[in-house]
């Protein structure tokens, strides 16, 4: 089904006009749970993986940090007794609320789990798989025609308690012989285990987040948004409303929004970074939000991923422009 973002309330280039030089096009993903094939683009789907060739792991053993751990079977179990709890409340009319014996299952579900676990390598998770038919901000290599994004689904600290995140640029058709089973890992930090999400692919236009803006333009605008003229200071933000849309992306910009903005410089070669992909915890931003898009009732999921970056943030990775062999960057904000 398509998903279609709603027209920007404002069209802020008709004001500024020399915002059109700090606009960048974007891919809003807009994952929705289904069950994508090897073929298809996808969140937490199943990858064209070449059968030959070793899933990857993650060895840093005990030098992830440690906080809630859960096995990718009971995350799914956990996920299914809420979703049940849900629908009976809806059906209803009634209080949301596991029953007793659900409650009973949940608890057992959290002892379940051997944190002697994460001593052994832990398998990487799908995060998403991106083919260029389909994504119009893709980049790569030349002559690759598939992106896919995989981490690890424990925290790093030295990634400032993230997922480590890998990135494989393929061509597809040179898969002749893929795998047919990924294998898991054996624990998981729940929220960063992906449902399985087909995508819609929707091209749209960006604004560079405010504090990066030449200080002039900026604080025009900041004055607009303080009640100037043509403007309710209560019914629209350039930050909120018109510059970056949430969500799961390809392209844009990432907002800093949590905190100054800051170099993301590659490790290798000390290149400036650019965006490449964005996680996010929410497709919009709550009830009433301008970037839900017409299709989605009111009701709907604002996380159909079921993932949450730390307390709701998005994870923003980052690529190095000198080279694709050069590793990526996160930041969450």
């Amino acid at each position: 089904m398509t998903r279609t973002t709603p027209p920007r309330p404002v069209d802020i280039t008709a004001l500024f006009p020399e915002l059109a030089e700090h606009s960048a096009t974007a891919t809003r993903l807009h994952p929705r749970p289904g069950r994508p094939t090897t073929a298809e683009s996808s969140v937490g789907g199943s990858l064209l993986w070449p059968a030959d060739e070793p899933w990857p792991v993650c060895s840093d053993g005990d030098a992830h940090h440690i906080d809630q751990l859960e096995t990718p079977a009971s995350v799914r179990r956990r996920r299914e007794i809420y979703a049940a709890a849900r629908a009976r409340a809806a059906a209803t009319g009634t209080r949301y609320q596991p029953t007793d014996d659900e409650r009973a299952e949940l608890q057992d579900l959290e002892l379940s789990v051997s944190y002697g676990l994460v001593e052994q390598p832990v398998q990487l998770v799908a995060v998403a798989q991106l083919y260029r038919r389909d994504i119009p901000d893709f980049v790569g290599p030349d002559g690759v025609d598939l992106l896919q994004v995989l981490w690890c689904p424990l925290d790093h600290p030295d990634e400032d308690y993230n997922p480590r995140v890998r990135l494989y640029w393929r061509q597809s058709s040179e898969i002749t012989e893929p795998l047919v089973t990924a294998p898991e890992p054996s624990v998981v930090v729940g929220s960063y285990l992906p449902t399985p999400c087909t995508v819609h692919p929707e091209q749209i236009r960006e604004y560079q987040y405010g504090a990066l803006l030449p200080e002039e333009l900026a604080a025009r605008i900041t004055a607009w948004e303080e009640g100037g003229e043509d403007h309710d200071e209560a019914e629209v933000s350039y930050q909120s409303d018109l510059s970056l849309a949430p969500g799961w992306k390809v392209g844009g910009f990432a907002s800093w929004a949590l905190s100054d903005p800051h170099p993301m410089e590659c490790a290798d070669c000390g290149t400036a970074m650019t965006l490449l992909f964005t996680v996010d915890s929410a497709e919009w931003n709550g009830p009433g939000s301008r970037w839900r898009p017409v299709e989605d009732p009111p009701g709907a999921a604002l996380d159909p991923t079921d993932i949450c970056i730390s307390r709701g943030y998005a994870l923003y990775v980052f690529r190095c422009p000198a080279s694709f062999a050069h590793p990526p960057a996160v930041a969450m904000q």
